[in-house]
């Protein structure tokens, strides 16, 4: 397994746009007029793609959380219950993945899954995303900007010849680009060099954010790391700039694991195989246990202590096994203490597939 393999969770492009005959969603006080507006988005997207409409007024609070969970939408979009998402509605995935959302390939010959998203109403009146496994925001601003594109033959967007594409928030003028990779970084965080690495990618205009984005924490050692401002560079420029960073970290991370075993080799690989240990054998298990165990599972994994087939399966695993998707999963409302022992369960025939490598 490589460093990038091993490192990057998935790669995500953002375009934030702003709709011109309407006021941005923080002045928008005409009820009727945010209902058109996620009506004539909706609309439009579905001329593009066969994306479906999930209204934040109408789905239940624990759908709305499922989504969140797997980043499709953020919690300011689902406490808005005049805001709504399109999200892709592929009858070829539909099956396996419900009827929440769907994951489409890249094409017959790409073997790559990607999620689809178009917020509406959120900061700004559309917040279109695409995010895709590993390391390649080139094909997910591809996938995207063709939405983007089929968007705004439909919609009359705010932009400014100067100024580019008008948003709620100065940071996203110019190109509304945002390009993030989600990463996995168990040496550095161990090693406490991650408020030195901030530092640094602060200053090469990029920023880091836990998992859910901005003033959200570091969860499972798990960050995003994204540019800071889209105003003065090209999409292309933005693209190779965040991964470019993305490589060096990759490659920080790489020697972080290394003094992380050379340090203390046998509490590392006591603590990774202590907690598939457990994960094999438990009984009952809350999230908040499980991700702490499954991170050190991951890093076993890449240290070559354990061995999988599919290093993404896991990350996959987790979103399954949150508190949201399995109340989803089983149609009901769980009790914690129920969720625990079905999340176990899950547990022990998942890992039990996984296995220690040969000394």
């Amino acid at each position: 397994m490589n460093n990038i393999e091993s490192t990057v969770i998935s790669s995500r492009v953002r375009l934030a746009r702003n709709l011109a005959d309407y006021p941005f969603p923080n002045k928008l006080t005409d009820v009727r007029a945010a209902r058109q507006i996620v009506r004539s988005v909706f609309e439009a997207a579905s001329s593009v793609r066969s994306f479906r409409l999930s209204w934040m007024g109408v789905i239940s609070d624990t759908v709305a959380q499922s989504l969140c969970d797997d980043h499709l939408i953020s919690p300011k979009l689902a406490q808005n219950k005049l805001s709504g998402a399109a999200l892709i509605a592929d009858e070829s995935e539909e099956a396996a993945f419900g009827s929440r959302y769907s994951v489409v390939t890249g094409g017959e010959d790409d073997v790559r899954r990607g999620k689809y998203s178009v917020m509406i109403n959120e900061e700004d009146h559309l917040r279109e995303q695409y995010i895709v496994k590993g390391l390649n925001l080139p094909y997910a601003y591809f996938k995207i900007s063709a939405v983007d594109d089929g968007l705004s033959r439909r919609l009359r967007f705010a932009f400014d010849p100067q100024l580019g594409y008008l948003t709620a928030c100065p940071t996203n003028l110019g190109t509304g680009l945002r390009a993030s990779v989600m990463l996995f970084l168990p040496g550095l965080t161990r090693r406490k060099k991650m408020n030195k690495l901030i530092r640094t990618i602060s200053d090469l205009g990029h920023a880091v954010r836990g998992v859910y984005g901005e003033g959200s924490a570091a969860e499972g050692y798990m960050y995003q790391v994204s540019n800071e401002v889209t105003l003065g560079d090209r999409e292309d420029e933005i693209l190779s700039k965040v991964q470019r960073t993305v490589l060096e970290i990759v490659n920080f991370e790489a020697i972080a694991r290394k003094e992380l075993v050379s340090a203390r080799p046998s509490d590392v690989k006591d603590a990774c195989c202590r907690a598939y240990g457990i994960l094999c054998n438990c009984e009952k298990l809350s999230f908040r246990e499980f991700l702490r165990l499954v991170s050190d599972v991951k890093l076993g994994i890449a240290l070559g202590f354990l061995e999988t087939e599919d290093f993404s399966a896991v990350d996959d695993f987790i979103a399954s096994v949150r508190p949201s998707n399995l109340d989803i999963l089983l149609d009901e409302t769980l009790e914690p203490f129920e969720r625990d022992v079905f999340r176990a369960q899950k547990c022990r025939d998942f890992f039990g597939r996984i296995h220690r490598a040969q000394p």
